[in-house]
Formats: C-alpha cells, structure tokens, sequence
C-alpha cells in the first residue's frame, strides 16, 4: 500500500481526525470529500506536519512516517494553496533554490512538466495566477519524483479545458503504479469521473471509504461538498 492510515486520532489542536482508517493501493487516484471543516486538510497535515500528536500510525510505502519524518517527506510531492515558495522570485528561481533539499531532483522533468502546462518559468511568482501557481507546483513536485502526491483544492482555480489536460497528467504520473494521488475536491464531476477511491470526511471522522463508483451516490446527496 503506498498511503495507510491505522486508527489515527488526533491528541492535540483544534482540528483533530477521530479514528481514521483506510489503505490507498499504489497507481491510484484517492479524492477526499466533505464540507468545508469536515476535516480534509487537517488530515493532509497530519502528514506534512511532523509536529502533528496522534495516536495511530500514518504510513507511506509501508514505513511509518514518524520513524524520519524528514526523510519520509523527500518522498511526497505537497501542492496547495499554502504559500512555501518566494512571492519575488520566479518559478526557476524557486525551483534552484528548493530543489537542492531533493536528493537526485531531476530539473529536465520540471522543464518538461512546465512546457507541457505552459506557464512561464520566467516571470514572478506574485505575477501569476491561481491556477498557474497551482501547476508551477505541480511541475516541482513532478521534479523529485515523489511516491505520493497531496494536492489540496488544487483544481479550484483552474479554466476547465486545463482541468482535463490536469487529470491526463496525475494519470501519467501515476502510469507506472510507482505514485499514488490522494487530493481533496468540491468539485462534484471530479469525484464523480475521475478518482478511484473516494473518502467522505465529517467532523473529522472518515465515515465513508471505497471505491468512488460504488458511493459516489452518497457524495452528491450532499449539499455542502
């Protein structure tokens, strides 16, 4: 399994999860539903912040993140609207700058990723839009190779002829089943035609998982997702 998570409740903080448990196989598509508090970024957290406490275990490739934390974190490729880069530099700034965190990061990929999206590795980031933002990441994150992709609401500001060009892209990623995409949506059809497993968050508690075809029903019965 590329993403397990073993009856993680959280200790501490003001957004907590309470018992989560699923399995996210390697080469698949996992999209998180659920009103906005329901606890969807707090669970990406969970495995971005070393500082999160919880009881339980969170497990990428079968080792527990907590083991090495930062190591483990070479391993995922993290988008979101969460601002880690430099509002004066351009994306390849950013990108020599970052990269040298990565151990083997392969600039060629990021090139090649940026080209295909079309956005300019030349211009400021305080210049570009949402949605370029959003794939600037993307094309860094392709850039070392990760295992696992976290993308939270990264599809929300992008035009929808890009969003399908986006998806043709997390499956190239994940072609191989050598990467695996766990991203949270509101965007009904997203759910709907486009992941393979979908998890449906409410107060923190996980109270549906499996594959998006077999409740996909349950999700759009919902007025807040």
């Amino acid at each position: 399994m590329m993403l397990e998570f073993e009856n993680v409740t959280g200790i501490k903080g003001k957004f907590k999860l309470n018992n989560i448990n699923f399995s996210l196989p390697s080469g698949y598509i996992m999209g998180l539903a659920g009103a906005n508090g329901a606890g969807k970024t707090t669970l990406i957290d969970y495995i971005m912040n070393e500082k999160k406490k919880y009881s339980g275990n969170i497990k990428i490739a079968g080792y527990d993140i907590r083991q090495n934390h930062g190591y483990m974190k070479q391993f995922i490729g993290f988008v979101s609207d969460e601002n880690r880069f430099f509002e004066d530099r351009t994306p390849d700034q950013n990108m020599d700058m970052y990269s040298r965190f990565y151990t083997n990061y392969d600039r060629e990929i990021y090139k090649q990723a940026m080209k295909d999206m079309g956005v300019s590795g030349g211009v400021t980031l305080s210049k570009l839009s949402r949605g370029e933002r959003m794939k600037f990441q993307m094309a860094f994150a392709m850039g070392h190779k990760p295992v696992l992709y976290l993308l939270d609401e990264v599809t929300a500001g992008m035009d929808p002829v890009f969003r399908i060009d986006f998806f043709k892209l997390l499956h190239k990623v994940i072609e191989d089943e050598s990467a695996s995409v766990l991203m949270t949506s509101h965007i009904e059809s997203e759910m709907e035609q486009k992941m393979d497993y979908l998890g449906i968050l409410e107060n923190g508690k996980l109270i549906k998982f499996g594959e998006s075809m077999d409740i996909g029903e349950i999700v759009y019965g919902c007025n807040n997702l």
